[in-house]
């Protein structure tokens, strides 16, 4: 049985690597990571920080889909 995916693991889309590319999978795990360390720490309830947070985990998701996207690019 599959374990539930984490919030991060779920932004990054952790389960969809069509082509088993051993790069796109890590890379997306460690911005999973980073997205589920910045999700956590909007659980404070701070209002700054929550907002903070949630920009980050917006630019982390594009950054992770740039990544993938170099390290899968053929000219």
């Amino acid at each position: 049985m599959d374990k539930e995916q984490s919030f991060g693991e779920r932004a990054v889309g952790l389960s969809f690597n069509p082509s088993g590319d051993e790069n796109v999978r890590v890379l997306k795990e460690l911005y999973a990571q980073i997205i589920d360390r910045l999700d956590d720490m909007k659980a404070d309830g701070e209002n700054e920080r929550n907002r903070l947070c949630a920009i980050a985990i917006t630019e982390a998701q594009g950054a992770q889909m740039w990544a993938v996207k170099a390290v899968t690019w053929r000219s």
